[in-house]
């Protein structure tokens, strides 16, 4: 099996899944960002030459380079012609793009910067649930209500609660928002299933589900604090589970 035969695996709490077959190209890029991730390679050094790097990844010299214009257009690194590439300070200047491969590459995710992503989904989550709810008061209470049966999992409740984040997303009506929180389904399926193996952990998340029940049928369309207050407990729960 050449490298880029190579399946892409990830490893989550249920076991090995095999994705995907990956091309060249993506199975560079796997390598090489996975490499930064783990501090192999530190913001401020620069990569091997690329004769050496192409052949620590496995791949042929054109398929680095497309792979290193690709990592340049994202500003993971700077290349610099008869120079050495250089890896740049991703966290400090880097965009949507670098939050994007951060998600696809997130089993390289320190603690710290996923308390760092639950910190802005705290600020960010309020005010989108807020105008879901105004927008589609009845999508939201819809599916709402379907917790009430929902399997005592880790995994069920994992995947419920994602549903529920994209559904209030998409019913914003900004596509931005959209934009910003695709990318994370895979990395949320991973530590969703890591947040939710405790019973009370899942009791808490079920109680929130409740508290949005109630106040939609009551027409109480502030679910701000609601909302702002879950995120918060969420955040310390995740510090604890740390």
């Amino acid at each position: 099996m050449t490298s880029y035969q190579k399946r892409d695996i990830n490893i989550g709490m249920g076991g090995i899944v095999i994705k995907k077959l990956l091309k060249p190209a993506e199975f560079a890029e796997k390598q090489l960002l996975e490499a930064i991730l783990g501090s192999k390679y530190n913001p401020g050094e620069v990569l091997p030459a690329e004769r050496l790097l192409a052949t620590e990844l496995g791949v042929t010299r054109p398929t680095l380079r497309e792979t290193l214009q690709r990592l340049s257009k994202e500003g993971w690194i700077t290349i610099r012609h008869g120079k050495p590439t250089k890896v740049n300070d991703y966290l400090g200047n880097g965009g949507l793009g670098i939050l994007g491969s951060l998600a696809r590459y997130g089993k390289n995710l320190s603690f710290d910067m996923v308390s760092h992503l639950l910190e802005v989904r705290t600020v960010m989550f309020p005010g989108i649930a807020q105008r879901a709810v105004s927008n589609s008061p009845e999508e939201i209470l819809t599916y709402l209500k379907k917790s009430k049966t929902l399997k005592d999992r880790a995994d069920a409740y994992a995947g419920y609660d994602w549903g529920l984040q994209m559904l209030m997303v998409k019913a914003t009506n900004n596509p931005v928002f959209n934009m910003i929180l695709n990318d994370f389904e895979p990395l949320y399926a991973v530590l969703g299933e890591i947040y939710f193996q405790k019973k009370d952990t899942r009791s808490v998340s079920l109680t929130y589900y409740r508290d949005l029940i109630k106040a939609l049928d009551q027409t109480n369309m502030d679910v701000r604090p609601i909302v702002e207050k879950t995120m918060i407990h969420s955040e310390k729960i995740w510090r604890r589970i740390r």
